[in-house]
């Protein structure tokens, strides 16, 4: 495997929720199927891009599926699928993380299964009622200066004076910030607070904002990281060994006792079509260990399937085993995630 895709976890956070690399436009148009059945599985991902929507065509062509690949960025994915619930367009989905499957789930798109691979992968990543499994995952960290004495090990030490204006938080527009203020919110619910918040979990939140920096278009904040002048930085999983590797250093990683969010792209079958056991057939296969071997290879994905994994290379093993899973209760941040943005942007951030 090159280096290069060996580091770069590849779990597509930019598609996930409109990280960086993946889910960047839309092949639009109409999906070039009836549903009647027939012809091709069309299917819908916001991790196509960057040539995955033609390798899987033809990997798939070569143990006999007919699929057409059709990618749609991330923010306009869910949205679409919804919008054509009464006309569905597509057999199955992938890619998109735990809030949009749960918006999914909500509008009854999706059909219940179970996968031929589902004792080899971490279930408590997926839809405890059994209609998205996790296929990749990517763990959001904050990384830190190598160098960095006495590090802090938790949001919340981020809020002395000794860290003033020493840490990057990323904008809430994209998914890596968002996700993380989720995963930092979550630990304040409360059904009476604001927005199902606590008073102490938004004080905590504005000190969290107003003590750090905010991410400014075109800055350099991973520079800023390696020569110390802002030394801890959140990075999604692939970021992390993609810039040691590409700027040949090595970053400490901030792994809070409470853990931190696992961004996890899941695969579903949609409600409405005639191909329901071919798209689940296609399903099995592409979740399986062979498959998501070779979509790691090709790719530098983390699968969440533990035959595949372990043919990962020492440096992803290492950077996963240092962190844990944070418990968030998806559902509820699909519920709220929209409204916690919109009141930090307005009250919060200067």
């Amino acid at each position: 495997m090159k280096t290069r895709k060996s580091v770069a976890i590849g779990l597509c956070a930019a598609a996930i929720l409109s990280l960086s690399a993946c889910g960047s436009g839309s092949s639009g148009g109409d999906s070039g199927s009836d549903n009647s059945g027939n012809g091709q599985l069309i299917v819908y991902t916001n991790s196509g891009s960057d040539g995955r929507d033609a390798w899987l065509e033809e990997r798939a062509a070569e143990d006999g599926f007919d699929i057409r690949v059709v990618q749609i960025a991330a923010g306009d994915l869910a949205n679409r699928i919804v919008s054509e619930k009464n006309n569905v367009q597509a057999d199955l989905v992938f890619g998109l993380n735990n809030v949009e499957y749960e918006k999914l789930k909500a509008e009854d798109t999706m059909e219940k299964w179970e996968p031929e691979w589902k004792d080899e992968v971490d279930l408590s990543l997926g839809d405890p009622d059994g209609y998205y499994y996790p296929i990749v995952i990517q763990p959001l960290v904050n990384i830190m200066n190598k160098d960095l004495e006495n590090p802090p090990q938790d949001y919340t030490d981020l809020l002395s004076d000794e860290w003033t204006d020493k840490y990057t938080i990323l904008g809430f527009g994209g998914g890596t910030g968002k996700t993380m203020l989720a995963g930092f919110l979550v630990r304040y619910t409360d059904p009476d607070g604001e927005l199902g918040i606590s008073d102490e979990g938004w004080e905590t939140i504005r000190q969290w904002i107003e003590n750090g920096h905010m991410e400014t278009e075109g800055e350099d904040y991973v520079g800023a990281v390696i020569d110390g002048t802002r030394p801890i930085c959140e990075m999604w999983g692939s970021g992390v060994l993609q810039n040691e590797n590409e700027r040949n250093t090595k970053f400490q990683i901030m792994s809070p006792e409470v853990g931190v969010p696992y961004v996890t792209e899941q695969v579903a079958i949609l409600k409405g079509r005639n191909n329901t056991e071919k798209a689940i057939e296609f399903a099995n296969w592409f979740g399986s260990a062979e498959v998501q071997t070779d979509w790691m290879n090709e790719f530098g994905t983390v699968p969440c399937n533990e035959s595949a994994f372990e043919q990962a290379p020492n440096e992803v093993k290492e950077f996963v085993g240092s962190v844990h899973q944070q418990e968030i209760d998806w559902a509820f941040v699909a519920e709220n995630l929209d409204a916690w943005v919109e009141k930090v942007e307005l009250e919060f951030v200067q």
